[in-house]
């Protein structure tokens, strides 16, 4: 029995969104195990909070719709819901009522609810104190007099509004409005004027709530800032450069963000992009900054970054802007100084000088950063239970949001959204929740159900039969595997070193090698599996995976490896085999690998190395706006996510973003390749911009310094060398002799004759066609004609008589193949943007074959879907000279 099944209550303080979210990540993480969660608010409804409890329709969200989704794996999962529940036809880039956010939120937790093994409970109450009653207990006292005994708790309730602002002759008045999204708290206002504190997004809303034709609005703060406005059509965020990304203090990020904003203007025409592309590195700049700084920062420069990184939408700006024409919404920079109420209004006067009578005022300066104004947090304060977080915001955490107590005491207490903002700056943003609320789930089951006897699991919970250390050699090997950064086969001999009868080790070695073409033997590595196996007890899906992968080794069998995915979806390694990706060719391809990557969510969740699979396989469906979110997810929980790294790559490709791709290709393998195991393919991406670009001098310094033998090795070399040298080829990139004799010379023993897989063949084809090596094709196109594998026989046997065909300059034959091809390319694996080189070497063959018009229309469609200075040449000189070019 495991620590924690008895009477395992979890009590979720504060039912807005950051506490609906964490309840519903809680529900789905029970996973079959029985536990209670109790959602405590004292207010009516779920989901809604301070941020989604309006009534007024001309309160919208300041994101559009796109970016709300309750699930980081499925970004489409709000615009779905509005398109069932309110409007067909809902765009993404709407920005919908905030109303709706809260029913959507309410839907989502109740589905979840549906779907669990834990139960939910609801109680319409405050909670008064948390006491830590026990080692793992704590009791939760609730303004109605219960009780509530728990085993861990989250804070989700953010701070209260503050009025430290008010002078004395306001503060205690009845005609202060603290906070204008209570109940009612707007309704019943006399038809005077009225005076709105602060003039942020709070302030946007009240004043269109409040605007009448007989009544002056005025808004006044210290800058008299109001919130910036989103574009409608989005330009996609503009990664911050690395002196950025590094700074240590206050005044190098100051220069170097000016910088960044100067530069993303001169680029794009739009500085959103600048700020909205330091979301995946705000947190480590904030935590870099001393104490100091980030008081100073609190004091000249929040107000200012709030205005930029929080905007509102283009409809909300223009009702504000017509309210403003009119002269019924003043704007006043400056603060109250003084206020008298005498009785049927109040004076106020502004520190500017400005006097005006009031019939109420209204507090929209937002909660207040520090938690000892809430009278909850205070509480847990002078308990020691928590401790103020850094530059007075919220409370301190550990990484994984558990509350850090005064003299270092661990309650099994949480938080999450504003509470963490003096760890991470940003930290309320639906984003931030959204991913915050699944750490602290996983946080919490992990504490909650601890085994009471320690056995050996993987990174994901599945059991390893062998020693700690052997399992530690392993697990660190499949972590380097799901970031694909290099080393993961050598620490998996390690492992079966450190415990030669380590099954599943020697079974993943063998695997390895056979799917990479590493210097492992293969056969030697599953005897040993096999042999292993008989002398340990291994469990159901140990076993399975070693048949699974001794299918795949002796029979060339994907079923069954494919079969054990669907009984256990959470062996990472079989999965990364699985799909087609940069580390591996797959053993799916394209609808196939949606619905297998779609159908493992219910066991991933949230998790980052997920959702950079995720990724790539939205973009591969072209769906590039989701693919950016996704991998933008996943780069911000693991910043070496190299899957993450390789969708976004794809993304700049595909949607023709030559030069920023570089620009953020360059920075990252600057900071990440070092560690990347599949490097030389960051650099194929890169040296594919440039060549997109037209500049052809920089392939070939990055093809020398970066793609070239004996840098590049192992299956690399025909993937990544050999295929971009024959792209220079296609594309008249690479005047003179290829330097190929090299790359043949490093190819994988066997692969140029008997390739693993067809995705590998079609690379071997590739590298033969730009050596002239005519034998080695035919012998290449023999095999494969007399292959098992249909992907063999219906394509890369054609493939290499089309190569061989524009050897030979035998265009006839190369055409007639070469434009059957495309609707058979699919089943090789891969991505589009790999596949393509069969559509550059068709372009060539029409033009060799002197018909540049047909060439020129090829590249028209293509620009019409991806842009690049290289296409627009070829094409313009192929339409102006179509029988010579």
């Amino acid at each position: 029995m495991t620590e924690g099944t008895a009477d395992c209550t979890v009590a979720v303080i504060g039912a807005g969104a950051a506490g609906t979210l964490v309840a519903a990540r809680l529900l789905d993480a029970a996973a079959g195990r029985t536990m209670r969660i109790v959602l405590i608010d004292p207010g009516p409804a779920t989901g809604q909070g301070a941020a989604y409890s309006t009534p007024d329709g001309r309160h919208l969200l300041n994101v559009p719709a796109a970016g709300m989704s309750a699930l980081p794996d499925r970004p489409d999962d709000f615009v779905d819901w509005l398109r069932d529940r309110v409007d067909a036809g809902i765009k993404p880039s709407t920005f919908v009522a905030r109303a709706r956010y809260g029913d959507y939120l309410a839907e989502h937790l109740a589905g979840c609810a549906r779907r669990s093994s834990a139960v939910l409970e609801r109680r319409h109450a405050r909670v008064v104190t948390v006491d830590h009653t026990g080692r793992r207990q704590l009791t939760v006292r609730l303004d109605t007099g219960e009780a509530l005994v728990a085993r861990a708790a989250v804070l989700a309730t953010g701070t209260s509004p503050g009025i430290a602002w008010a002078p004395s002759g306001l503060a205690g008045s009845d005609r202060l409005v603290v906070d204008p999204w209570a109940p009612g708290a707007l309704e019943g206002l006399s038809g005077s004027d009225i005076l709105l504190v602060g003039t942020g997004l709070t302030m946007v809303d009240v004043a269109l709530s409040l605007d009448r034709p007989s009544r002056s609005v005025h808004a006044v703060s210290r800058q008299g800032v109001v919130p910036a406005v989103h574009r409608a059509e989005k330009t996609p965020p503009v990664a911050a450069p690395p002196e950025l990304a590094e700074s240590n203090d206050l005044a190098t990020l100051r220069t170097a963000l000016l910088r960044h904003v100067v530069e993303t203007v001169r680029r794009t025409g739009d500085w959103r992009a600048a700020v909205d592309g330091l979301r995946p590195i705000t947190a480590a700049v904030w935590k870099r900054l001393s104490e100091h700084d980030k008081l100073e920062f609190l004091r000249n420069d929040a107000r200012t970054w709030d205005a930029h990184r929080h905007r509102m939408a283009p409809v909300t700006a223009e009702r504000l802007a017509a309210v403003r024409e009119t002269g019924r919404l003043c704007l006043h920079r400056g603060e109250v100084v003084a206020a008298e109420d005498t009785g049927d209004a109040v004076k106020v006067l502004l520190s500017d000088g400005t006097a005006m009578t009031v019939g109420a005022v209204v507090n929209c300066t937002g909660p207040v950063a520090a938690a000892s104004a809430d009278p909850l947090l205070a509480s847990l304060l002078a308990d020691g239970l928590a401790r103020s977080g850094s530059a007075g915001l919220g409370l301190e955490t550990a990484d994984d949001g558990r509350l850090l107590g005064a003299t270092g005491r661990r309650a099994p207490m949480w938080t999450l959204g504003a509470l963490r903002r003096g760890g991470l700056w940003e930290s309320t943003a639906l984003p931030e929740i959204r991913g915050q609320a699944a750490e602290v789930a996983k946080a919490v089951l992990g504490d909650l159900f601890r085994p009471a006897v320690r056995r050996q699991t993987d990174v994901y919970g599945l059991r390893l039969t062998t020693t700690g250390r052997a399992a530690a050699a392993y697990n660190e090997a499949l972590g380097r595997l799901l970031r694909l950064q290099g080393g993961a086969e050598e620490l998996v001999a390690t492992a079966v070193t450190e415990d030669p009868d380590f099954a599943v080790g020697h079974a993943a070695l063998a695997l390895l090698g056979h799917e990479w073409g590493m210097d492992v033997d293969v056969a030697t590595e599953l005897t040993a599996a096999q042999a292993a196996s008989e002398r340990r007890l291994l469990d159901d899906r140990e076993r399975s995976f070693l048949t699974a992968v001794s299918a795949r080794v002796d029979r060339a069998d994907a079923s069954a490896l494919l079969a054990h995915l669907r009984e256990y979806p959470l062996d990472a390694l079989v999965v990364s085999v699985a799909i087609p990706t940069v580390a591996f060719g797959g053993l799916t391809s394209g609808s196939r690998t949606a619905e297998l990557v779609e159908s493992l969510a219910p066991a991933y969740g949230g998790d980052w190395w997920y959702a950079g699979q995720l990724a790539f396989v939205r973009q591969e469906q072209e769906r590039w706006g989701e693919a950016e979110q996704l991998s933008s997810y996943a780069l911000s929980l693991e910043p070496c996510s190299g899957h993450a790294v390789h969708a976004r790559a794809h993304v700049f490709y595909e949607t023709g973003q030559h030069g920023e791709g570089l620009r953020w290709l360059d920075g990252w393998i600057r900071r990440r390749g070092p560690q990347a195991n599949h490097r030389a393919h960051f650099s194929w991406h890169a040296a594919l911009h440039e060549l997109m670009m037209g500049d052809t001098d920089a392939v070939r310094r990055r093809y020398h310094s970066q793609l070239a033998p004996p840098g590049v090795s192992g299956s690399r070399v025909l993937v990544d060398s050999g295929a971009m040298l024959w792209r220079c080829r296609m594309t008249g990139a690479w005047p003179g002799p290829l330097p190929v004799a090299d790359v043949l010379a490093a190819a994988p023993d066997g692969w140029l004759e008997q390739p693993p897989t067809g995705f590998a063949a079609m690379h071997s084809a590739i590298t033969l066609a730009a050596a002239d090596d005519l034998t080695g094709l035919d012998r290449l196109r023999s095999n494969a004609a007399a292959h098992p594998d249909p992907v063999f026989r219906d394509v890369v046997a054609p493939l290499c008589s089309a190569l061989a065909a524009v050897v030979s300059g035998d265009w006839g034959t190369a055409l007639v193949i070469l434009q059957a091809l495309p609707s058979r390319l699919l089943a090789l694996g891969g991505s589009a943007a790999q596949r393509d080189v069969v559509e550059e070497t068709l372009v060539y063959a029409l033009a060799s074959a002197g018909r540049g018009d047909d060439a020129a229309l090829l590249l028209d469609s293509r620009l019409s879907r991806r842009p690049s200075p290289l296409d627009v040449r070829r094409r313009d000189a192929f339409a102006a000279h179509p029988a010579t070019a």
